[in-house]
C-alpha cells in the first residue's frame, strides 16, 4: 500500500497530536531526587581561582588542553561555558574593584529538571542519585532543553556535522564506582564538598551560623525552581544576583513547561508541510517535461 506526502504528514500530525491528548509524548523520565542523593556545596569564600576543577573536568571528559605557553591561548580564560567547556570559574568585581568573588558554573542538576521534562524524546533522564544524564543516540537535535534551562546551560556543538547536546553530567560514571565527581578530587582548598545533599545542606547552614558576618544568609539552591543538587555560599556583601545567579522562587519548572511540548505536532506539520511545498515547487518543471 503506496502512502502520499500528504497522508504521511496527515497521519503524523494526528499521532503526535494524540500523544500528546493522551500524556504519552515520551519525554524524559523525571525521579524525585531523595535527600540522600549526592551533592556539592560550593563555599565562594574559600575558592581562589585556581581553576583546577577546570583542567580535571576537561581531562574527565577528553576535552583539549591548549599549552599554557600558547601565547593564543584562549583556554584559560573562556568568557562562559561551550560545548568544550563543561564548567568554569568566573570573577566577580564591584564597579569600585573593593568587593570580588568567584564563582563556579557548571549544571546545576535540578531535583526537578526543566530540560528533562521538555524533552520529547527522553534523551535527558534524571537519575535517582542525582545527575541529569544525556543520552545522545536519542537527540534529534531540537534544543528545547536549552530554551527550558533558567540557568542556560546546556550548550550545542555548532561546529559539527552532526551537533549534539553537550554540559555537565556530575561524574554519573565516576559516582557509580562510589567516587566524588573530579572536580570535587581536584580542588586543593576544599572550596568544593561532595556528599549526601540532606548534609551537605547542614554543613551550608552551620557555617553560615558559626561565621555569620562571612557568608550571605542564603544558601543558593536549597529551595529555588524545586532545590538543585549543587549548593552555593557566597561572599557577605555580595547577593548570589551579582554572581550571574538568576532570580527565581521555589516553583519546579517541569509544571510551567508543557507549552513547550504542547509545540511538538505544529512543527511537525509545518515544518513538514513547508518541505513538502518546496519539494513539489522544484520539481514541477521536471515532471512536466517527463510527460
Amino acid at each position: 500500500m503506496s502512502v502520499s506526502r500528504r497522508d504521511f504528514l496527515k497521519y503524523s500530525g494526528i499521532s503526535v497530536g494524540g500523544l500528546l491528548a493522551t500524556g504519552e509524548l515520551p519525554t524524559g523520565k523525571l525521579v524525585r531526587q531523595e535527600q540522600d542523593s549526592n551533592s556539592v556545596l560550593y563555599d565562594a569564600t574559600i575558592c581562589v581561582g585556581c581553576k583546577a576543577c577546570q583542567v580535571a573536568c576537561k581531562r574527565r571528559v577528553d576535552r583539549p588542553l591548549p599549552p599554557v605557553t600558547d601565547p593564543t591561548n584562549t583556554w584559560e580564560m573562556p568568557r562562559d561555558l561551550s560545548a568544550n567547556v563543561w564548567t568554569l570559574i568566573k570573577l566577580y568585581e564591584s564597579e569600585d574593584k573593593k568587593t570580588w568573588s568567584y564563582v563556579k558554573q557548571q549544571c546545576m542538576h535540578c531535583i526537578e529538571p526543566a530540560c528533562v521534562s521538555v524533552c520529547p524524546v527522553g534523551a535527558l533522564q534524571k537519575l535517582p542519585s542525582g545527575p541529569v544524564v544525556y543520552e545522545d543516540w536519542k537527540c534529534f537535535g531540537c534544543r528545547y532543553c536549552m530554551a527550558a534551562c533558567p540557568f542556560r546551560i546546556p550548550r550545542y556543538q555548532w561546529d559539527k556535522v552532526l551537533p549534539l547536546i553537550q554540559k555537565c553530567d556530575f561524574c554519573s560514571a565516576r559516582q557509580a564506582e562510589g567516587k566524588v565527581t573530579a572536580c570535587v578530587e581536584a580542588c586543593p582548598t576544599g572550596a568544593l564538598k561532595f556528599g549526601k545533599r540532606s548534609e551537605i545542606l547542614a554543613e551550608a547552614k552551620k557555617r553560615i551560623a558559626d561565621t555569620p558576618g562571612r557568608y550571605e544568609n542564603r544558601v543558593f539552591g536549597e529551595t529555588e525552581i524545586g532545590g538543585t543538587s549543587w549548593l552555593y555560599l557566597s561572599k557577605a556583601g555580595v547577593p548570589f544576583e551579582k554572581l550571574g545567579f538568576p532570580k527565581m522562587d521555589s516553583t519546579a519548572l517541569p509544571e510551567l513547561d508543557w507549552p513547550f511540548l504542547l509545540a511538538v505536532p505544529g512543527i511537525i506539520v509545518v515544518v513538514g508541510g513547508l518541505m513538502s511545498a518546496i519539494y513539489a515547487r522544484t520539481h514541477r518543471g521536471t515532471k512536466a517535461k517527463e510527460a
